[in-house]
């Protein structure tokens, strides 16, 4: 097995988090008084929020604190769990595990969340560690999550991979020095992946094995 170091994107990769990214985006826009109609919100999938507003609405970085401020108090509570896992997750975390890798969530989610994720849809277990941003807004950078998850592993950058359905992430991981595989299934195009140099793109969560 040329990988020993299993690296996994949460949104869109191991769960499908439209809904409860969705609902969380438009409470906190509708506070805000924008009115503007999200109809697609894979672009607010992937990268850090604080980006999103600022980028996809032009907000100051007054108006973006508090459009995070409002994002979180709907996600906290409710879109956290408007949320499933994609098919086959669980059992390919598992025969990963078993097979001996060494497994972590790298995600540019704040890392409290991603852990109460993780222990709601019971794939806690099969991660070493989870790795996410920081309240503040520090470490949400993919490139800055990916190099701090492999510092923990003390991993060797030729033995570890980053799977991810966002450009962020493929982009991120040869920042970091290590093979980023694409992932069709989640929220980015293939073509998205192919442009951000994923070293391959898989179809299903069996071809992670």
């Amino acid at each position: 097995m040329k990988y020993n170091f299993y690296l996994f994107d949460l949104d869109g990769t191991l769960t499908n988090s439209k809904e409860g990214i969705g609902n969380s985006l438009r409470y906190a826009l509708d506070f805000l008084g924008v009115e503007t109609k999200v109809e697609n919100i894979s672009p607010f999938i992937g990268p850090p929020m604080r980006y999103s507003f600022r980028n996809h609405f032009g907000m100051s970085e007054e108006m973006t604190e508090i459009a995070v401020k409002k994002y979180r108090e709907y996600f906290a509570e409710k879109g956290i769990f408007e949320n499933e896992l994609y098919p086959g997750i669980i059992e390919m975390l598992k025969r990963v595990k078993a097979g001996g890798a060494r497994t972590a969530m790298a995600t540019s989610k704040v890392t409290e969340y991603a852990e109460r994720i993780a222990v709601h849809f019971e794939i806690r277990e099969y991660f070493d560690f989870i790795c996410g941003s920081e309240w503040s807004g520090g470490r949400s950078a993919k490139k800055e999550i990916i190099s701090d998850t492999l510092k923990l592993f003390c991993a060797t950058p030729e033995r570890a991979v980053m799977f991810g359905d966002r450009k962020y992430d493929i982009i991120g991981a040869r920042e970091a020095g290590i093979d980023g595989i694409g992932v069709s299934w989640g929220f980015g195009s293939i073509e998205e992946l192919k442009e951000a140099g994923a070293t391959v793109i898989i179809n299903s969560p069996d071809e992670i094995l």
